[in-house]
């Protein structure tokens, strides 16, 4: 499992991880798509926008391994604004590549890319 050297581990002041300190021995969590609704409580927004921000920072445009990335935290950003870098893709492999879709990313986080 590659181990992104300089990622956050975590949001800065929260319990919210963002990074994973070692592989599962029965296997990587698979990656789901998990449903955002409007209710969602405001920390949980946060975090979702300091991973946005961290793996915008981190990768930019370039397709990126999941290595040690939170799968949960993965999952919901998986399939909108971070999607497949392959094809086929397996959603239970730590070698898995991924990517930002920056249109989708901009449209949802327009504060992490209001800058550019």
């Amino acid at each position: 499992m590659l181990k992104h050297r300089g990622f956050p581990s975590r949001l800065p002041g929260t319990d919210f991880q963002f990074t994973i300190r070692r592989d599962n021995k029965k296997g990587a969590t698979a990656l789901i798509a998990r449903e955002r609704y409007a209710d969602r409580r405001p920390a949980d927004r946060r975090a979702d926008t300091g991973f946005i921000q961290a793996l915008w920072e981190h990768f930019g445009d370039e397709p990126f391994e999941r290595g040690n990335l939170d799968a949960g935290r993965l999952s919901w950003l998986f399939g909108r604004e971070v999607v497949p870098a392959e094809d086929p893709f397996d959603p239970e492999s730590y070698e898995a590549l991924l990517r930002i879709d920056i249109d989708r990313a901009r449209a949802a986080f327009p504060d992490v890319f209001g800058g550019e």
